[in-house]
């Protein structure tokens, strides 16, 4: 399985890079704020929302600390995904916050 640390994605965003992040946070979640431009696909819903994503894109996956992306992650793998785990999670990130 695919990982990086989550402050890694601060620095491509910072160098306008293209990232996809998905956030598998329950909605009620994201009230503390998410990464810009993060999609919320709950850990429960992604299974049927997988028709949705392109296969031929990475994907960032991030919950609170790292448990929940790395099941999505594991899953979106297996599904034939290019995903990478975002390790931490949003308690350790440190970049700007939508919300």
């Amino acid at each position: 399985m695919k990982a990086i640390n989550i402050n890694d994605v601060v620095s491509k965003l910072e160098d306008d890079q293209d990232v996809n992040i998905i956030d598998v946070r329950e909605p009620f979640e994201l009230l503390e704020g998410k990464i810009p431009g993060a999609i919320n696909l709950p850990l429960g819903d992604l299974p049927a929302k997988l028709n949705e994503l392109d296969k031929a894109k990475e994907y960032h996956v991030v919950c609170l600390s790292g448990a929940r992306s790395q099941s999505a992650v594991q899953f979106m793998a297996n599904q034939g995904f290019n995903a990478v785990n975002l390790t931490g999670g949003m308690m350790f990130y440190q970049g700007p916050i939508a919300k």
